[in-house]
Formats: structure tokens, C-alpha cells, sequence
């Protein structure tokens, strides 16, 4: 289930703001300037679906969020458990981190939790199917898919080489566990 909550950066164990409404999830990232949609899934896709069926099924909200903002391109990326060096796949994505370009998802399937660290509050976003969250250039997060991961998502890019990522060298990413899916 799509959800939300907002912590200090400091007491992972209290959230100030808890929320499973898409609408209001939607606001308090808007506020901190995050972009977060939910697209219309009507369509189910196969498990193994690759980037042609996702592109019939997508292109036309794919080729908008490409013109809205500026992307160059986009693909498809599918974890499950089975995925070839899923350990060293989790942990780069785990470590807090930042890019010179948003970083935009849309879920096909699945789940997975992105932390975004926006001044002194971490906002746990859980997206689930149907969820588009974009995080703006510069932005401190991270991403957990989970120990037994699951998802297909969309990924969009300004730049040619793909996913570069910046990291902080920040430990708090080991202060905030995923929920339990």
C-alpha cells in the first residue's frame, strides 16, 4: 500500500505525519518538492512483461512525463530474488545518496520504500504499483527494495549514462529500516 511518514532525522523510531492517502501523500511531498502522481494501472502486465510491453501499455503518460520534464529517455528495470548480485545491487541503492538529475519511478508492479532526507526530516515514501514519484536533483535519499525484492518500474533520464549516483557518506540510512512488507 502506497504510504508516507515523516520523521526527524534524528527519531526514526517516531513519525510526525503517518498516511496511506494518495492525495495527501501527494501534497506533503509537493511541499517539499517532490513529484508524486498515481497513473492508471487498469492494464495488468505479465511478470515478465519486457520494455515493448511496458511501452505499449505506458507510452502515452511515458512520452508526457518525458516532454513535462525534460527526460531524454527511459527504461525498464525488473528485480525479484532471482536477480544476478542482488546483495550488491541493494547496498548501492541503500547508502544515502544524491544525482545531478531528478530521479524519476514509475511502479508497473511491486513495491519498494524511497527515503528522501529534505533538511532535518526524512520522508519514508513506500510506492507500490501505479506510483510515480520523482526526486528532485540534489536530493539526499536512498531506496530499499526489500530482502526478497519484487518490482518492475519505469526508470527516466536527462543524461546519457543513466543512474550516477553522488553518495553523502552518511550512515543514516542504517537508522531507518524499511517497513515490513
Amino acid at each position: 500500500m502506497t504510504s508516507l511518514a515523516i520523521h526527524w532525522d534524528t527519531d526514526p523510531a517516531t513519525a510526525d505525519v503517518q498516511t496511506s492517502d494518495p492525495p495527501v501523500v501527494s501534497a506533503h511531498l509537493a511541499h517539499a518538492g517532490v513529484l508524486f502522481e498515481r497513473w492508471d494501472t487498469a492494464t495488468e502486465l505479465p511478470t515478465d512483461a519486457d520494455e515493448a510491453a511496458v511501452s505499449a501499455v505506458y507510452g502515452e503518460a511515458i512520452e508526457r512525463l518525458k516532454l513535462h520534464r525534460a527526460f531524454q529517455s527511459f527504461d525498464v528495470v525488473r528485480v525479484t530474488p532471482d536477480t544476478p548480485g542482488l546483495d550488491a545491487l541493494r547496498a548501492k541503492f541503500l547508502a544515502e545518496h544524491t544525482h545531478t538529475e531528478d530521479e524519476a519511478r514509475f511502479f508497473v508492479a511491486g513495491a519498494g520504500s524511497f527515503f528522501l532526507h529534505i533538511g532535518r526530516k526524512v520522508y519514508r515514501v513506500c510506492c507500490e504499483r501505479g506510483d510515480l514519484i520523482s526526486v528532485p536533483a540534489g536530493t539526499r535519499h536512498w531506496f530499499d527494495m526489500g530482502a526478497r525484492p519484487g518490482f518492475t518500474a519505469i526508470r527516466f533520464f536527462t543524461r546519457p549514462d543513466g543512474w550516477v549516483a553522488a553518495y553523502t557518506g552518511d550512515a543514516i540510512a542504517e537508522r531507518f529500516p524499511a517497513p515490513v512488507a
